[in-house]
């Protein structure tokens, strides 16, 4: 097969490039040092995170003027995600950094008054404009098709300012703000977007990249007329996976967070599915991310793990999308008595094919150290840590909540809300405790002071679960959803409750929640992801549709 080559100095999961690279036709040789890079013909920048610490990682290694040479040989250049960012004159992440100074502009960071910050999900990367500037298809990108970002900064987009220097230029719109999507010039071509996590759509920009089709006239392409720009609506599959009592890992799914089967003591770990399976299974139908939650296994000793970590490695290979894991993300102490910092043990996540870790109890042991301390970081957490090496929108952070009922909000000293369902012994209010331990232990510990510390800590998204809806297929909790979302301004998925596809209009609509998540709907067989999204579709939502074929 024809040979790419990969420049990974810098943190993040680069499986999925890989495979992705592997998928349409080309192998990968690593760059391993400054020298290798002027052997590359087709050369290949992946960057996730914080954009001074990878350009001060690539200075550091000697590699910007390695890659400034590659570039103005007119040798072909694809820049992901930091790798765009790169190309421009720096970003006010980093004042003190520069980038290469390929491109003029700076990055800035999105404002988040009317929307949450990091920009994390499905968007657009259109060509379409005015005039003949942008009517050009840069790498096979269509106007139909949606992409996958997530980034806190970007460039904004200014009518005809790079283009008039001779770049072709794709956009996306995030609010009110207009942002550089893509741009393509001669040689380079670079996205803000991850098109290794795009599903076929971003499989044939890197395809098309690598056949050299850098540029095209764009073709006339049913639905044009129709294409609406902007974020969608992410829909999740989320898999619970643990052990069963023969020893497999096994998809299951609880009620409330019970697993086995109904029916006397000792009843079996109920069996839905092969996690690699069912994960394609899910991919194929469009699911936008999959989420696998190591609910048992080894989560007590997560480098011990062999099993989840094959499954991540298997699912990414044909699974182009988002992947989050979690289960056992802390520090821990390996069997051998060496203790494995939290990053460590996510950069081993990572290398098998996950994008996000999702921390759960620890999360909670953070947070009430963080208002202990009096609302200061200690730099010391999973959270802080992993955020700092590969960017807070590698951190998911998994809350699980149940409601305790009040008559009265002076009758605790937790946030409470004003309910329409009222509590058993007819109560108005309530609040919304923190558990650990898988919803068996409860803290006093509200869910607001939580959401809030691990913002504040580092954490880039939140997966809001809710003990009482989990397994009963009632619904999301609204009002909890909304409750959380004034608090903070981070992306928010809602969990627990879904049945059937109007469940997820009811939260899309009634809250302003960035996605949500299925698990036993899907897993039983009783809905596909791809009915929930023509159902968000009919209901006049903006979702991405899955696309067949490259």
């Amino acid at each position: 097969m024809p040979t790419v080559h990969l420049l990974d100095y810098v943190a993040g999961n680069v499986r999925s490039l890989v495979n992705a690279i592997e998928k349409v036709g080309f192998t990968v040789e690593w760059i391993k040092e400054p020298a290798d890079v002027s052997k590359a013909e087709k050369l290949i920048l992946p960057g996730v995170g914080h954009f001074g610490h990878c350009l001060s990682q690539f200075s550091a290694g000697g590699y910007l003027e390695p890659i400034r040479t590659h570039i103005q040989s007119g040798k072909p250049f694809l820049g992901i995600c930091v790798g765009l960012q790169a190309l421009f004159e720096g970003s006010d992440e980093d004042l003190a950094i520069p980038g290469l100074g390929l491109i003029p502009g700076r990055l800035q960071k999105f404002g988040d008054e009317d929307k949450s910050v990091p920009h994390i999900g499905w968007n657009s990367a259109s060509t379409l404009g005015e005039g003949s500037l942008r009517r050009k298809s840069l790498c096979g990108l269509r106007p139909t098709s949606k992409y996958y970002y997530v980034h806190s900064y970007a460039v904004a987009y200014r009518k005809g300012e790079l283009e008039k220097l001779g770049w072709s230029v794709a956009t996306a719109t995030y609010g009110d703000e207009e942002f550089v999507g893509a741009v393509g010039k001669d040689n380079v071509f670079a996205t803000q977007f991850h098109p290794e996590k795009s599903g076929v759509a971003g499989l044939r920009v890197i395809k098309a990249f690598l056949d050299g089709n850098l540029q095209t006239e764009l073709v006339d392409i049913p639905g044009v007329a129709t294409v609406r720009d902007g974020l969608t609506r992410r829909v999740i599959a989320c898999l619970d996976v643990r052990t069963n009592d023969e020893g497999d890992l096994v998809v299951t799914k609880g009620d409330q967070y019970d697993v086995r089967e109904k029916g006397g003591v000792g009843g079996k770990v109920r069996n839905l599915g092969k996690p690699v399976d069912m994960a394609r299974k899910y991919y194929e139908q469009g699911a936008d991310e999959v989420t696998f939650l190591n609910i048992t296994s080894f989560r007590n000793c997560p480098l011990a793990d062999t099993p989840m970590l094959e499954i991540l490695r298997q699912a990414s290979e044909t699974v182009f999308v988002p992947m989050t894991v979690g289960g056992g993300i802390r520090d821990i102490v390996d069997t051998d008595g060496k203790r494995i910092p939290a990053q460590d043990v996510a950069a081993m996540y990572f290398k098998s094919g996950a994008d996000k870790v999702s921390i759960g109890s620890d999360a909670v042991t953070a947070a009430e150290d963080y208002f202990a301390a009096g609302k200061k970081l200690s730099g010391a957490t999973a959270i802080e840590n992993i955020s700092r090496a590969y960017g807070n929108q590698a951190v998911v952070v998994s809350i699980d909540p149940r409601r305790v009922y009040v008559s009265r909000p002076e009758d605790t000293n937790h946030h409470t809300i004003k309910t329409k369902f009222p509590g058993p012994n007819g109560e108005g209010y309530c609040w919304y405790q923190c558990t650990v331990r898988g919803g068996r232990e409860g803290r006093d510990f509200d869910v607001r002071q939580l959401a809030t510390a691990v913002e504040a800590l580092g954490a880039g998204e939140i997966l809001l679960n809710c003990i009482d809806r989990d397994g009963t297929n009632s619904g999301f909790d609204l009002e909890l959803i909304n409750d959380v979302k004034d608090a903070v301004k981070i992306p928010v998925i809602a969990s627990s409750g879904a049945g059937n596809p109007s469940h997820f209009k009811e939260a899309f609509i009634n809250t302003s929640t960035d996605a949500a998540l299925g698990a036993g709907m899907f897993h039983r067989g009783e809905y596909t992801v791809k009915q929930v999204k023509d159902y968000l579709a009919g209901n006049g939502l903006l979702v991405r549709q899955h696309e067949a074929a490259i």
